[in-house]
C-alpha cells in the first residue's frame, strides 16, 4: 500500500531560509568572518602605513613607480588574499563537510528528498554572503589604505584607470573560494582533512610553481591566486618582463570556471553519492 504524505513540498526559498538559519547557527561562522576581516584589512592596513612612514627614505625609483603599482598593491596585498582565500574556503568547506560528519545531512534529504535544490540553497547562500563579504573588505581596504597615503600625497582615488578592477577581483575571490571549499567538503566529507586539501590547492600549491618555466606558468595562471594575481596588477611592469603573460579575459575565465566546475562537482557528489 502506498501512502500518500500530505506535507508540501518545500518551495525553493523555504530551503533558502533554512540554509541561511543553518550556517549562522554555527557559533563559529560569526567568529569566522570577524576575526577574517579585522586580519585582511589589518594587513593591508599595515602595508599602507609602513609604506607612508618609510616614503622620505625611498629611493627616487621606487617613488616614481609608487602610483600606481605599489599604492595599488597596498590597496590588497598578497598576504591579506591569502588569508581570505583561507577563511572564505574553509567556511565554504564547513558548510558541507559538518553536515556529513554530523550526521546532519541523513536529516536534511529526510525531510527534503531533493538533494540537487538544497546543495543549489546552500550554494547560493554562501556564494551571495561570500560576494558581499568580499566586497565590503575590498572596497573598504582600498578606501583606507589610499587615505594613509594620501598623506604623502600618493594615494589613488575609487576612479583611478584599473581600481575597479582590482576591488572587483578581490570581491569575487571570496565566493570562488566558498565554492571550491564545498566541492572540497562534498568529495572529502571529512572537516580537517578537507581544510588541509584546501590549503594546499589554493595556497601551497601556487607556492611551489614560478612564471619562468612555460608549464609551470600556465598551471599558475589556472589557479586562483594567479589568475587573481594577474587581475590586480596595474601600472607598466616592463621593468619586470613576464616571459608567460596570462591574459586580463583569461584571468576572469579563470574565475569563472573554478566557479562553475566547483558547483557541478559539489551538485553530483551529494546527489550521487551515498550517505
Amino acid at each position: 500500500m502506498t501512502i500518500l504524505s500530505t506535507e508540501p513540498r518545500a518551495r525553493f526559498t523555504d530551503l533558502l531560509a533554512a540554509e541561511w538559519i543553518k550556517l549562522w547557527s554555527l557559533r563559529s561562522t560569526p567568529w569566522a568572518f570577524t576575526v577574517g576581516a579585522l586580519i585582511v584589512i589589518g594587513i593591508n592596513v599595515n602595508a599602507a602605513v609602513a609604506d607612508h612612514n618609510n616614503w622620505p627614505g625611498y629611493p627616487d625609483g621606487i617613488k616614481a613607480l609608487f602610483v600606481p603599482i605599489w599604492a595599488m598593491r597596498d590597496a590588497y596585498t598578497a598576504g591579506a588574499s591569502m588569508v581570505l582565500m583561507l577563511a572564505a574556503g574553509s567556511i565554504g568547506a564547513l558548510t558541507i563537510a559538518s553536515e556529513y560528519s554530523t550526521g546532519q545531512f541523513r536529516t536534511t534529504f529526510a525531510a527534503v528528498p531533493a538533494r540537487g535544490s538544497v546543495v543549489a540553497a546552500k550554494m547560493s547562500v554562501v556564494t551571495v554572503i561570500m560576494l558581499v563579504y568580499g566586497t565590503v573588505l575590498a572596497v573598504t581596504s582600498f578606501g583606507v589604505t589610499q587615505a594613509v597615503l594620501s598623506g604623502r600625497h600618493v594615494g589613488l582615488p575609487f576612479d583611478y584607470p584599473g581600481a575597479l578592477r582590482v576591488m572587483a577581483a578581490s570581491a569575487l575571490l571570496a565566493p570562488v573560494c566558498a565554492l571550491t571549499g564545498m566541492a572540497l567538503g562534498a568529495v572529502v566529507r571529512h572537516t580537517a582533512a578537507t581544510v588541509v586539501t584546501l590549503t594546499f590547492v589554493l595556497l601551497v600549491l601556487p607556492s611551489l610553481l614560478n612564471a619562468r618555466n612555460h608549464f609551470s606558468a600556465t598551471v599558475l595562471h589556472a589557479l586562483p591566486q594567479g589568475a587573481w594575481e594577474q587581475l590586480t596588477e596595474v601600472g607598466d611592469h616592463s621593468f619586470m618582463p613576464d616571459r608567460h603573460p596570462a591574459t586580463i579575459t583569461g584571468s576572469w575565465m579563470v574565475f569563472a570556471a573554478w566557479s562553475l566546475v566547483s558547483a557541478v562537482v559539489a551538485m553530483v557528489v551529494v546527489r550521487r553519492r551515498d550517505l
